[in-house]
Formats: structure tokens, C-alpha cells, sequence
């Protein structure tokens, strides 16, 4: 059996003063050992909130780290660093940074490869827009972003990864794919991979949903079989969020 994974995403939200204190009041309503519960913050937070969660199952995650060990890149953090800093978890590819930031399939791989290296766990992003949904390029576009996402990874490395299926047009609209449609998205990530690395690493890839997640949806669709829990955004930053991690259990 897969152990099911919540993950929350707190965007550019939270000082890192505001942060720890919304931590402290939900780790003891969120800390499990049947669900793995990871919160990914912002950089300059990473720290406060490692400090709460000390003794208790609940793990960290970056949102965002670069594909180099160090170097000219100003603002940029780098695996090295996260890895230094206890950090076990990170967010690659999400849609914001795919969309706002430029970043590319092949940026994905070369961060996901980093990413192991240093010994995190990447949550690889990966999902359509409206236009692609509605033009059924869905699959296409998936395969397309599994393929980069994964080049050059071992079986044995993509047992380690987590993906995130989020289609754009469910993130922060307050829409929400049918459970069908989820499932039927993720069904096809785990045959995807099936194909291409082996039943073994397909059986043990974990799969999440990611899409306007809350307390009222998390339960359909963590029931599906394919589907391994769930990304939330908005529904992470509010006390609903234990909800969310009672759903996964």
C-alpha cells in the first residue's frame, strides 16, 4: 500500500513570524503517522517552521529550489542549501512557475535530477490548461511533461518522486476536476510510467491530485486508487486543513 501524502503549499503567504505561530496552532491537529503531512513554505520560513514541527511526524518542503549547487544566480536557493538545512521535500515545476516564471520542461528535469542528488523528494507538477483540456490534448500534454520531467532518471530514482497532477485551470479558481476526471488523469501518470520504467517503480510512485483541494472534495478523491492525496493550496492556510489530513488516513 502507498502511504498517502498531503501536502499543502502556502504560496507567498505568511511571515515567517505569522508562519510559526499558525504552525503551532495546527501541528497538533494535523501531526499523524498514517498520512505523511508536508507543508511547503516560503524560503525565509523554512526555518521557523522546521522549529514547530521538531518531534513530530509533520515535514517541511521548499516551494521552488535552482539546478545549480551555487554560482551567480542572485535570489535563487539551491538543493545544496535545502539539503543543508534538514529540508526533505520540494515543490518543482508548479504551474505558477511554469506560467509567471518561465520555467521549462527541461529547467523541471535538470531541478528533479538536482533534487535527488542532494537526497529531497521532488513533488513534480505536471497538468493542462482550459484551451488544452477543451482541445483534448490532456494526455498529450501530460506524456509530453512526464517524458522531460523524468529523462534520465533510474527506475530505482522514480520510486523516490512524487508527482502532482494539477490541471491549470482548477488552481486558485475555486473549480475543481470531477473525481472521474482526476482519476482518470492520474490513472493514466501511473501507465505512463508503467510503460516506460516498470510495474514495480508504477506501483510505488505516489500520485496526487492538486486543484482547488478542500475539506469537501479531499475525501472523494482520495478514495480513488490512483490517486495517492492530494497538493492544496488556499485549504492549507485554514484550520479546515486537518480536515483535509483526516481524508488521507
Amino acid at each position: 500500500m502507498r502511504k498517502k501524502i498531503v501536502a499543502g503549499n502556502w504560496k507567498m503567504h505568511f511571515t515567517p513570524t505569522k508562519a510559526a505561530e499558525f504552525a503551532q496552532e495546527m501541528k497538533d491537529k494535523i501531526d499523524t503517522d498514517t498520512v505523511e503531512v508536508v507543508l511547503c513554505v516560503p524560503y525565509v520560513s523554512l526555518q521557523s517552521v522546521q522549529n514547530e514541527f521538531k518531534g513530530t511526524h509533520i515535514k517541511v518542503g521548499a516551494q521552488n529550489m535552482h539546478y545549480m549547487d551555487e554560482g551567480a544566480y542572485t535570489g535563487e536557493i539551491s538543493g545544496a542549501m535545502l539539503g543543508d538545512m534538514g529540508v526533505p521535500y520540494v515543490l518543482i515545476g508548479h504551474s505558477e512557475r511554469r506560467e509567471r516564471f518561465g520555467e521549462t520542461d527541461t529547467t523541471i528535469n535538470l531541478k528533479t535530477l538536482k533534487a535527488l542528488e542532494h537526497g529531497l523528494t521532488p513533488i513534480i507538477c505536471v497538468g493542462e490548461s482550459l484551451k488544452q483540456r477543451k482541445s483534448g490534448r490532456t494526455f498529450s500534454v501530460l506524456r509530453k511533461q512526464i517524458a522531460f520531467a523524468l529523462d534520465e532518471l533510474t527506475t530505482s530514482n522514480v520510486s523516490k518522486i512524487v508527482i502532482a497532477y494539477e490541471p491549470i485551470w482548477a488552481i486558485g479558481t475555486g473549480e475543481t476536476a470531477t473525481t472521474e476526471q482526476a482519476e482518470e488523469a492520474c490513472a493514466f501518470i501511473r501507465s505512463n510510467i508503467n510503460t516506460r520504467f516498470g510495474s514495480t517503480a508504477a506501483d510505488n510512485v505516489r500520485i496526487l491530485y492538486g486543484g482547488s483541494v478542500t475539506a469537501d472534495t479531499a475525501g472523494e478523491l482520495f478514495a480513488e486508487p490512483n490517486i495517492d492525496g492530494g497538493l492544496v493550496g488556499g485549504a492549507s492556510m485554514a484550520l479546515t486543513f486537518e480536515k483535509v489530513v483526516h481524508f488521507g488516513r
